[in-house]
């Protein structure tokens, strides 16, 4: 009889909104889901995702950029949205298929051969290739791997070989005019190669200490943080973000290395503005770069950033209404929507593990989100 009257009392007293709605949603997980519906409506109907950006950075479409759609991509699989599979299957194939009906015959991926873009677009598709291969079905992926073997011949054709910048990477493939390179197009290729090689792609060991090299030369002493290139350039959030997740990419022995824990504590101390030059750039790579990183000497990098990076991308920078970020700086006004919605669904992402490429070395110790 308790029992039934206990039952009468709560039919009878009505449901608060919180109550009606069910539990709350942990808000990194809403905010992917919103971001990831808008990036579904923005796409074009050939696959491909815009940059609202001035000429120099488009795609070989009037609309569609190489880049962004890759970088579109790889925030769906970062979800867990793969082809073949789900309620973005169709998109994902799409973008998968614009990207690789652009490569070249030499195996370049890039909007504008020879320009400032060249490398960029064709580390971020090679990635973006080798994530795919590795998150697909079998058939899929040995369908990619010609592309993808392809390309990583591209990227360690362009590794500059000698000279003070030996080991990196710059704009374009060819070392003329100048045999440069800088911590910001090396971040890129190291991502792709690391990437390409976890799904059995040759990747020569040496090219990857010569690469480490290169990183090492770029921090600077003083601050503890990363230089955009060796020899000009100040130290920035983005570029110690980058030189962090280089390192801990380049293998077991690499990982917390002095510089890379110096650049944790520089981080720490510098925080994301939203108002700032790369704002999303630096948000994608200190995410990565601080989760690789995890615990070193005692300090749980990732747990002291984690909140420090959603409070800049849920709260002083949130989505807009219908889900997709925009940018206060340059750069991502000029990127457009598309670019920033899937740079911080990437950064968001980073301790889902889905992605191959922020796959730890090390098994998972748990599954909650922050021990990581």
């Amino acid at each position: 009889m308790r029992s039934f009257l206990l039952i009468a009392l709560a039919l009878a007293v009505p449901l608060t909104p919180a109550a009606a709605q069910g539990p709350l949603r942990d808000p990194v997980d809403e905010a992917v889901d919103r971001g990831l519906a808008y990036l579904k409506s923005a796409q074009n109907a050939d696959g491909s995702w815009p940059a609202e950006a001035i000429n120099r950075f488009r795609g070989p479409g009037p609309n569609g950029d190489l880049a962004v759609t890759a970088l579109a991509v790889m925030a769906f699989l970062s979800a867990g949205h793969v082809p073949g599979e789900g309620p973005y299957r169709e998109t994902v194939e799409k973008g998968v298929r614009y990207v690789t009906s652009h490569q070249a015959r030499n195996g370049l991926f890039a909007a504008q051969t020879g320009g400032q873009t060249e490398m960029y677009y064709h580390g971020i598709c090679t990635l973006m290739l080798a994530e795919v291969a590795g998150m697909t079905d079998a058939r899929t992926a040995d369908d990619l791997r010609d592309k993808l073997k392809a390309a990583v011949a591209v990227v360690l054709e362009a590794q500059r070989k000698t000279g003070p910048h030996a080991g990196g990477w710059r704009y374009t493939v060819s070392a003329y005019p100048a045999n440069d390179a800088d911590l910001s197009v090396t971040g890129w290729q190291l991502m792709a190669l690391r990437a390409a090689k976890n799904v059995g792609c040759d990747v020569p060991a040496d090219r990857i200490q010569a690469a480490v090299e290169y990183v090492k030369k770029c921090h600077d002493a003083r601050t503890g943080g990363y230089m955009y290139t060796v020899t000009f350039g100040n130290v920035t959030v983005p570029c110690t973000g980058t030189g962090i997740l280089a390192m801990e990419l380049c293998g077991k022995e690499y990982h917390g290395t002095a510089e890379a824990v110096r650049a944790a504590s520089y981080l720490l101390k510098t925080p994301l503005a939203a108002s700032q030059q790369h704002f999303f750039y630096g948000a994608y790579y200190t995410a990565q770069g601080m989760f690789q990183l995890g615990t070193s000497l005692g300090t749980n990098y990732w747990r002291a950033y984690r909140d420090e990076l959603h409070r800049a991308l849920l709260r002083t920078n949130p989505p807009q209404a219908t889900g997709a970020w925009t940018g206060r700086g340059v750069d991502d006004g000029r990127l457009g929507p598309a670019y920033c919605t899937s740079m911080a669904i990437l950064a968001l992402t980073v301790e889902y593990r889905l992605l191959p490429i922020y796959q730890r070395f090390e098994e998972p110790k748990e599954r909650d989100g922050v021990e990581r």
